[in-house]
């Protein structure tokens, strides 16, 4: 995928040729579950909830944020309770403007779970928002959960996962861990957004 900057305005619009994880569902199911999950559910009630937006980062290159990331930690969700360890996201871009979903992770009874899905990007300026499906019906997508990043190391070694209702939250990385500065860089991004940190949980790897 491609994000090329027009003019001097600096808008930018995406063209892609081709998106993890703790105990629970395989990360696939999770971002399957908890994508689609989200998808249905309603943005935060700023009477009840946090008021201040969710942010996206200002551009992902969708092209150097394609291939393997490791579930960092995450908000731990009903649809990841299967995953016990290794839960992994692996992103593909495609010829049709979209992007395959590979998920895996590994049950508590060692044996490999995974799930399959498809993302399309909803903001073709930024290409920070994308929506995530996993159920298909005869090729027919009827649930989509948002797919947020809010946050975005510069040489794309971690990144961090939202939606705006701020239900669902991951972190991911290149490598299977992060350090401590990485890890308090990521939540100060998390609470900026909103986010409490205890809500997250560190992924076993």
């Amino acid at each position: 995928m491609n994000c090329r900057k027009h003019g001097t305005d600096r808008r930018e619009s995406c063209y892609i040729p081709g998106m993890k994880n703790t105990p629970g569902i395989p990360l696939a199911l999770v971002a399957a579950a908890l994508l689609i999950c989200c998808a249905s559910a309603s943005p935060a009630d700023p009477d009840t909830e946090d008021a201040r937006p969710v942010k996206t980062v200002d551009h992902v290159d969708l092209e150097r944020y394609a291939g393997l990331w490791h579930e960092i930690a995450k908000i731990p969700n009903r649809f990841q309770k299967k995953c016990a360890r290794a839960t992994t996201a692996e992103y593909t871009l495609r010829d049709d403007g979209r992007i395959t979903v590979l998920n895996r992770c590994v049950k508590a009874d060692g044996e490999t779970d995974s799930a399959e899905g498809v993302a399309k990007i909803v903001d073709r300026v930024s290409c920070a928002k994308l929506k995530v499906s996993f159920v298909s019906f005869l090729r027919w997508r009827p649930f989509w959960g948002d797919y947020w990043v809010i946050g975005l190391d510069p040489d794309y070694r971690w990144a961090v996962v939202g939606t705006p209702d701020r239900k669902y939250g991951w972190v991911l990385g290149r490598a299977a861990a992060l350090t401590e500065e990485e890890f308090e860089t990521v939540f100060d991004i998390l609470e900026q957004n909103g986010y409490e940190r205890s809500d997250f949980e560190i992924s076993e790897p």
